[in-house]
């Protein structure tokens, strides 16, 4: 790549103990809004670069050698090394440059795209940049190796080469979500975080192993072994929405996966999920997702 070369996207990239809890609730939230590989490349980047990724697509970059500055479109910038692994879920768009004194750069990035109804609520309040330095990974070079696997797949194209790919990408984009989730501060992670706050961690728990039963916030904060008020500002803080309101809007992407799935009745979802009647269902799930439920296609018509 030629030097002071402005480029776009991967194409400028191109050169040849509460574990249980953590890992069932992400292993949840991953399930309703899956991912689909789009493009993986290596890269080896003689200094000065700068390449720019629009938005549309997540990426994911794993950074053998050298180093960069990485700038989303939020304006957070981060400084990464050799070893550390970056995601950006949010499909907004960054920039990679660069740094100072890291005359090359390797690594393999990858382009994905996370896909249903729920994106909004799931990845709105995710950070710009998930930045997993080196020194926490933990992961005995189990990424790395997984990129690279998916590279050669990619690039050779052997039979049954794209679903491979998709369901590898899946792993590696889980794995290191998980590193992210069981190693960062809880109040760098959004709605994850809660995850590493033991006391919040408990009434999320609670929560997700009964769905459809009708919780008080005066019960959560009993499970939490918190105040009330202490536990709904810290609950709304870490997860971006109230308790009860977190409660409802699990309930209806549950009711929604439910929906598409088929075979079952509005009305029975309705029941199954707390409502008394068809038409609050239908107006909580319009609220939810701005279309009623009786529009939701089923897994046979995508």
């Amino acid at each position: 790549m030629p030097s002071h070369d402005h480029a776009s996207g991967l194409h400028a990239l191109e050169s040849g103990s509460a574990g249980e809890l953590r890992t069932d609730f992400l292993s949840q939230v991953l399930t309703l809004i899956r991912l689909r590989a789009e493009r993986i490349v290596s890269s080896e980047l003689t200094a000065p670069w700068v390449a720019s990724f629009g938005a549309g697509s997540a990426y994911f970059h794993v950074l053998s050698g050298g180093g960069m500055r990485v700038e989303a479109s939020d304006g957070r910038v981060v400084e990464a090394a050799a070893g550390d692994l970056l995601v950006l879920p949010q499909g907004r768009g960054h920039t990679l440059a660069t740094p100072a004194g890291k005359p090359l750069t390797c690594m393999i990035s990858g382009a994905f795209r996370f896909e249903g109804d729920n994106l909004p609520e799931m990845l709105g309040v995710l950070p710009s940049i998930i930045h997993i330095p080196r020194g926490l990974r933990r992961d005995d070079g189990w990424i790395d190796a997984g990129a690279q696997f998916i590279l050669d797949e990619s690039t050779a194209s052997p039979p049954g080469a794209s679903i491979l790919v998709s369901r590898m990408l899946d792993v590696l984009v889980i794995r290191m979500m998980r590193i992210w989730v069981t190693s960062a501060k809880p109040e760098d992670k959004g709605w994850l975080g809660a995850l590493a706050d033991p006391r919040i961690s408990r009434a999320l728990k609670a929560l997700h192993d009964e769905p459809f039963r009708q919780r008080t916030v005066a019960e959560l904060a009993g499970i939490a072994g918190m105040s009330r008020s202490s536990f709904a500002d810290r609950f709304t803080t870490l997860i971006g929405a109230a308790p009860l309101h977190y409660q409802t809007r699990w309930r209806l992407l549950l009711a929604s996966e439910m929906l598409k799935r088929g075979g079952n009745r509005v009305s029975d979802i309705a029941r199954r999920v707390g409502y008394d009647s068809d038409a609050a269902f239908s107006r909580a799930f319009k609220a939810q997702f701005g279309f009623a439920p009786s529009l939701v296609k089923t897994a046979g018509e995508q």
